[in-house]
């Protein structure tokens, strides 16, 4: 079974809006589909970065928080590849990030 790429990443956000804003205003990521799961009471957003590859951004209420250093178990980091990394750096800065 061999595994071909990266489906897709799922990220818990503590700040529905603010991340929201932070992944299509900032980043620039277009919105695939923004579902609101009223038995949850929290937001699912689908994101597509670049042709084939999509972020699900979840919003819970009161979601916990990182129990511990950057090594605990879960997810560490989320790296994108781009043409030019110096560009990016300062197309980001000038957003205030």
């Amino acid at each position: 079974m061999p595994i071909n790429k990266i489906h897709h990443v799922a990220i818990i956000c503590s700040n529905y809006e603010v991340s929201k804003k932070f992944y299509t205003e900032i980043l620039g990521f277009p919105i695939i589909r923004e579902t609101f799961r009223t038995e949850r009471n929290s937001y699912k957003l689908d994101l597509r970065v670049g042709q084939n590859d999509w972020i699900e951004l979840f919003s819970f209420p009161n979601p916990p928080e990182r129990i511990s250093h950057p090594e605990a178990c879960g997810l560490r980091h989320l790296a994108f590849e781009v043409d030019d990394l110096e560009q990016t750096v300062a197309e980001l800065e000038s957003k205030g990030i």
